[in-house]
């Protein structure tokens, strides 16, 4: 009955979605298409699904092919799941049955020549006016009946048959939800998107409707399983009364074929009380864990299994006991080896209180996966899979595959990828993965000199594995558009299709992806296709190049730049920057060792400098800011000034590009996606100017450009600084270069603060009547302010603090990298000598202050 109320509700939103599209539904709207009328009458007008338990995934394809016909050509196709009269489908003539390769045999349904399918594999055969959704399983089956309706909704229906089988096992998604947090609401590690939608208070939330409708968009592209909670596990996950909480969940996933994992606390029993040790050896330990994993089962028969964070970054683990990491993997596997449940053990593991950059040159912190797997090959329970990070060190911008892909072979292996944009602009910037997953899939470690692709390792196909796959950190919230973003929903689609088929074009993924979010329009297609696939060079220009990683706050945020957190803390994640040079010294001669990690041919090609490409140039080499690249006739400090501005200026049109659609797509999308465009172009100039003005003040090389930030003027600026003020104190940033010219102003009190000035005949230097004028502020949490912009006391705009709850990125807590940020008010007459004047009303902890006001001509980026 619940699914049943489930898709009665849906097909009312159908009927609403061009008032009102909050990103619920993700790419499953089922929105009318442009050629309903000519694919209606190809469609079967009777469904037949061969199961009638509202807990089978065939039962809620019926239900899906129903609604999904309905919304997207107006098909009034009814379901049956009888199964008394199997007979009368073996020559039943209009009809579309679903269901298992063992249903359809059970009900004599003729299946043609039997399809060659493997787990969640599927066939989709047309004859006639009939359509045969044939699935390996139940799981497989409602796969086809998504791919079915995601060809209708794309507007085409092909007529010939289709087979399609999954290219790994695994693919699974990663919630880094907390069981308890400070304020108990459940929040979500390197969430930016509201809270979690499975815990609250402590504990499993009563209120569980989001959870059907996030299986049911993870099912839509093949995700078979869901780890709700964080890597950085909770003890109590195994207690009783969380245990029942988490069968609620399975109960309600399982109708899509979504089975739930979740993550455990090494240290669970001595942090529970109730021993001693967790001594992965010790037999009262192992009676503990078999005893927790009966109960787990009794409530949960289909878990999926457990994911397990040991040894890494303070968490504990068998490295506690002189246990081996194996030793600890295994304590599970045997655990939910007769359930037939995996240990997805992360490969995740170093030791933040080893590292010291100041007194080991060869200190490395990419090379620990390696080190502490070194000779554990083999050794592993056969349903241990280790899931590692794409690349060494933390999903950064560009890194190089991890090595530890070339070191298991005869080890079950998962890529861990991140939906959630942790370091990549947290949701508040644009950045597709397409490219960025595919430049990791697509290395070839060479192993033994033979063609050896990641995406064939984690696949099983390279070493000859029966598990492997996928995992990706999703993370999505209370949000309605579950990520905080519509944009961002794209990667999430994208993960499904690339876990499924890692061959599949990012620029196909893309589009299909629109035209079921959004509509069918070719400028809003176009748009959108250009936007995502230009987001990750152009968020690399800004954030950091030549492989020295996300310039993010290291140690706090992971948000806004700060280039200087980069070195000198104990994380790893170091550029080993100084006056002179830059980049990590990976070689094995000289440096680190780490290119020696992997196999012999891709080790000599990025251990020597001369065939190591540019955009990894820092990443395995430590050269002089004057050292030439290869690919173009720039030094590295010069690429550096000249691909940041770059950068900021291709974010620069993202609004305009978007503004154009402005009528061409439903208004709460374009309304929403345009703030977050806006507010991207003007966070994009921080990242420019912050990382500018660091290196030049680092190297004392100026740019060949003359150009504001690296030894130029901003020729377009009043700096708040210089403004006559009255409440206002000027203050410096910290760090000091997130402010242009490392200052501001900050209101003294929360009293009202002006600042005002007049406009120099310098700043207007071309012919036009108007300019854009840009106030760069800063947004800090806690508190909102309120900003008024005024010419010759005529108010130009006003505008609110608000941002914390407008952005999901973590929250800005002070005056840096994070909170600063830009409002641009176009078409403004300006002439010399006009006043301008600002004023600033603070807010507790926002003190309403200011870094500067741009005037500038249209088309121009400041």
């Amino acid at each position: 009955m619940y699914l049943w109320l489930l898709f009665c509700v849906s097909a009312l939103q159908y009927a609403v979605a061009a008032q009102n599209v909050t990103g619920i539904d993700g790419w499953l709207r089922y929105a009318r298409i442009p050629n309903a009328d000519s694919l209606r009458g190809q469609v079967p007008g009777h469904i037949v699904a061969l199961n009638d338990s509202e807990t089978s995934p065939v039962f809620t394809a019926g239900q899906e092919l129903m609604s999904g016909m309905a919304g997207i050509l107006g098909a009034n196709a009814d379901v049956s799941y009888s199964m008394s009269e199997k007979g009368s489908y073996r020559n039943a003539t209009g009809t579309l049955i679903v269901g298992s390769m063992d249903q359809f045999e059970g009900a004599s349904i003729d299946m043609g020549e039997e399809p060659e399918l493997i787990e969640d594999g599927y066939h989709i055969a047309f004859s006639g006016s009939d359509v045969h959704i044939i699935g390996s399983n139940q799981r497989g089956a409602l796969y086809g009946a998504f791919k079915l309706l995601a060809w209708l909704a794309q507007g085409r229906l092909p007529q010939d048959s289709y087979t399609s089988n999954p290219d790994a096992p695994i693919r699974w998604g990663n919630q880094w939800d907390n069981l308890q947090d400070g304020g108990n609401h459940g929040s979500v590690e390197r969430g930016y998107a509201g809270d979690s939608i499975f815990f609250k208070d402590g504990g499993v939330r009563e209120d569980l409707s989001r959870v059907p409708l996030y299986a049911r968009l993870l099912a839509s592209v093949g995700i078979n399983a869901l780890v709700v909670n964080n890597v950085n596990a909770n003890e109590s996950m195994v207690e009783p009364r969380i245990v029942e909480g988490l069968g609620r969940i399975a109960d309600l996933m399982r109708p899509y074929g979504v089975r739930l994992g979740m993550s455990l606390n090494f240290a669970t029993p001595e942090l529970l009380g109730v021993l001693d040790t967790f001594d992965p050896f010790d037999e009262s330990v192992i009676q503990f864990w078999q005893d927790r994993t009966d109960l787990i089962y009794s409530h949960i028969p289909d878990m999926a299994g457990y994911l397990v964070k040991a040894n890494s970054e303070g968490q504990p683990g068998p490295l506690t006991y002189n246990r081996t990491l194996a030793d600890g993997a295994n304590l599970f596997a045997r655990r939910v080896q007769p359930y037939g449940g995996v240990v997805m053990f992360r490969g995740f593991v170093y030791d933040s209180t080893s590292l010291n950059q100041t007194e080991d040159w060869r200190a490395d912190r990419a090379n620990a996966a390696v080190e502490f797997f070194d000779g554990l090959d083999g050794s592993f329970e056969d349903n241990v899979v280790v899931q590692i990070k794409y690349g060494p060190i933390d999903f950064q911008v560009r890194e190089p595959a991890s090595p530890l892909f070339a070191h298991l072979q005869n080890t079950a292996t998962a890529i861990e990828l991140q939906v959630t944009q942790e370091y990549l602009g947290q949701q508040c910037h644009v950045f597709y993965y397409a490219d960025l997953w595919k430049s990791v899939l697509d290395w070839d470690m060479r192993y033994e000199e033979k063609p050896s692709l990641v995406r064939d390792i984690i696949a099983g196909r390279r070493f000859n594995q029966s598990l492997g796959g996928y995992a990706a950190v999703i993370n999505v919230g209370l949000n309605q558009t579950w990520l905080g973003s519509h944009l961002a929903m794209s990667n999430l689609y994208l993960y499904g299709r690339m876990s499924w088929d890692p061959t599949v074009s990012g620029e196909d993924v893309i589009q299909d992806w629109t035209r079921m979010t959004f509509n069918h329009n070719p400028d809003v297609i176009q748009t959108i296709k250009e936007i995502s696939m230009e987001s990750w060079p152009t968020y690399e220009n800004y954030s950091g190049n030549l492989g020295i990683q996300t310039l993010a706050d290291i140690t706090g945020s992971h948000y806004g730049p700060d280039p200087a957190s980069q070195d000198g803390n104990p994380w790893g994640q170091w550029t080993r920057a100084d006056t002179f040079s830059i980049g990590m010294d990976r070689t094995v001669f000289n440096g680190t060792g780490f290119a020696g990690q992997y196999p012999a041919i891709v080790r000599n090609k990025y251990d020597n400098i001369s065939t190591t490409p540019d955009d990894l140039l820092l990443w395995f080499h430590h050269v002089n800011y004057t050292y030439p690249l290869k690919e173009s006739d720039e030094t590295v400090i010069q690429h550096f000034y000249n691909a940041h501005y770059a950068g900021a200026a291709n974010a620069q049109t993202y609004a305009p590009r978007w503004e154009a659609l402005k009528g061409k797509m439903n208004q709460q999308q374009y309304e929403e996606q345009l703030y977050r465009l806006i507010y991207q172009g003007g966070h994009s100039i921080v990242w420019r100017d912050t990382i500018n003005q660091f290196y030049y003040n680092l190297s004392s090389i100026p740019d060949e450009q003359n150009r504001g930030g690296c030894g130029g003027d901003f020729p377009y600026r009043i700096e708040a600084e210089s403004m006559e003020l009255d409440g206002y104190n000027v203050t410096i940033a910290e760090p000091w270069n997130t402010a242009s010219s490392g200052r501001l102003i900050a209101a003294s009190s929360n009293d009202t603060a002006t600042a005002t000035a007049t406009v120099p005949d310098s700043l207007l230097t071309s012919n036009s009547s108007t300019y854009d004028v840009a106030v760069n502020y800063f947004d800090v949490a806690i508190g909102i302010a309120h900003w008024t912009l005024y010419l010759n006391d005529r108010m130009i705009g006003e505008w609110k603090g608000d941002m914390e709850y407008r952005l999901g990125h973590a929250p800005a807590v002070a005056i840096n990298g994070d909170s600063n940020t830009r409002i641009t008010f176009h078409d403004v007459k300006v002439r010399s000598g006009d006043v301008l004047k600002i004023v600033g009303e603070p807010e507790r902890e926002d003190v309403a202050a200011v870094d500067y006001i741009s005037i500038f001509p249209p088309g121009v980026v400041d």
